[in-house]
Formats: C-alpha cells, sequence, structure tokens
C-alpha cells in the first residue's frame, strides 16, 4: 500500500510523475527516500523533515515532464518575484504556473491536499511511485558513468 516518496530534487517520482523540489535554485534541496501514498481525499502525508524544511505553508504548482514543483512560502515568493520582474511576454509564458498554484497548508497528522488539477496534470493516483519505473530509472541513473557525465557537464 505505501508507496516510495523520493526526493533528491524531487518530492515524489514514478519515471513521468513526480513533484520536484524548486525551494531554491541553489543547492537547497530535498534529500532522502520515504514511503507514503495519497489517500481517497487526495491528501499526501508529508514527513516531519520535510514539514520543517518546507514551513507551515507552501506551494505546489506544474513542473516539467508531468510533475509538479514543491516551493516553500519563501522561495514562492523569489520565485514570484523573478517572474515579476521579467518582461511581459516572458510573463505570458510562467502563468500556467501561477493559475494551477496551490497554496498548501499540513492539517494536524501532516498530510496536505493535493487539488485533483494537478493530481491530473501529474498522473498521481493513490500510488505516487510506479516502483518498477523508478527501479529500471535508478538503475539508469544510478551508475559511475552517468553520475561522473552529470558532474562534468554542471562542472563540478
Amino acid at each position: 500500500m505505501p508507496d516510495n516518496l523520493y526526493n533528491q530534487n524531487k518530492v515524489e517520482q514514478s519515471g513521468e510523475k513526480c513533484i520536484e523540489n524548486a525551494r531554491k535554485t541553489e543547492v537547497n534541496t530535498l534529500t532522502g527516500e520515504y514511503k507514503h501514498s495519497i489517500d481517497n481525499k487526495g491528501r499526501l502525508f508529508i514527513p516531519a523533515k520535510l514539514r520543517d524544511e518546507l514551513g507551515d505553508v507552501f506551494y505546489i504548482t506544474l513542473s516539467m515532464d508531468d510533475c509538479l514543483s514543491v516551493y516553500s512560502a519563501e522561495s514562492w515568493k523569489e520565485f514570484s518575484d523573478k517572474v515579476n520582474a521579467m518582461s511581459y511576454i516572458k510573463q505570458r509564458k510562467m502563468r500556467p504556473l501561477f493559475a494551477y498554484a496551490a497554496k498548501c497548508e499540513l492539517d494536524n497528522q501532516g498530510r496536505t491536499l493535493i487539488p485533483a488539477h494537478l493530481r491530473e496534470y501529474a498522473h498521481l493516483s493513490k500510488n505516487v511511485w510506479d516502483d518498477e519505473r523508478w527501479q529500471k530509472l535508478s538503475e539508469s541513473e544510478i551508475t559511475p558513468e552517468n553520475i561522473a557525465s552529470v558532474m562534468d557537464e554542471l562542472e563540478f
């Protein structure tokens, strides 16, 4: 019943399904692997460590590859300020990220509701993870050659 919740730049993922951590574009990333599922009401339990990092209020919105991004309130403000500083043409391109964004708060049990429109966009159901797809992705990404290639590409 519980499903993997992985968050090294991604809070949840199932190949194409993920909630990316977009707290900051620097090295601030959520890390770790957690096992949770979405309940019948569309709520997801957020582990205490991640709740501490995200804060009491956070934002979830669209991201690339059928994913969702999660922003702390502080990071959402920084993101919004950056978009507000863009030209009108560039701001229009960002409109879907704001139109579909959801301000989220935790209930007393540490759960947050992921709105239906965001769950649909990211193809999330009760099972956040597709373990077989994650295993295949992990096997292809977690190789010395791939890690070296990424580090070289990112100039580390």
